[in-house]
């Protein structure tokens, strides 16, 4: 009986977990982050098992959402992808987006740094178990990726689970 107790117990105090606030960037003009992202790394998650050369890209689309299109390609060389939409959290000034690529589902898409020439993007969540880290392009500037990762230590991210993203793609 015990035993039972302290199982229901450790349900209840995990299901009212709170994690500390998790501040985004001010502001995020929409136009300027529309376009193509290639992730230097990511915290892995199943949807990802086995991706090199993955990208994301957005578009504004004219009914008031954002398009995304994330590709990457697998072991075999062949490509694969998702496409989907994101909203706009109201009053986060854009800042945080509600993801969806499954109707009904929608998951958190928070931008936690931004470069201030929109050419490197950190997205987490509040509970801190999505980490992706953007740049423009293939290859970041390590000096940055270090400002970053600390940013994200300091935020409360284990950095320790980020897999870095193979971007060397070649031909194939």
């Amino acid at each position: 009986m015990y035993l039972v107790k302290f199982f229901l117990i450790t349900i209840l105090i995990s299901c009212t977990m709170s994690y500390p606030t998790l501040e985004t960037v001010a502001s995020v003009d929409i136009n300027r982050y529309a376009g193509k992202w290639y992730e230097i790394a990511s915290f892995p998650q199943r949807f990802q098992k086995g991706c090199r050369c993955t990208t994301a890209e957005y578009g504004v689309s004219d009914k008031g959402y954002l398009t995304v299109n994330n590709q990457c390609r697998k072991g075999d060389g062949k490509i694969s992808g998702i496409k989907g939409k994101a909203f706009v959290v109201k009053g986060s000034n854009n800042a945080k987006l509600k993801v969806q690529f499954f109707w009904p589902l929608k998951g958190d898409y928070w931008i936690i740094d931004l470069a201030q020439d929109y050419s490197y993007a950190v997205v987490g969540t509040e509970n801190r178990k999505y980490c992706w880290i953007l740049c423009r392009t293939p290859k970041m500037e390590p000096t940055v990726l270090n400002e970053i990762l600390t940013g994200l230590r300091n935020n409360g991210f284990d950095t320790n689970l980020l897999a870095y993203t193979d971007q060397d793609c070649g031909s194939n």
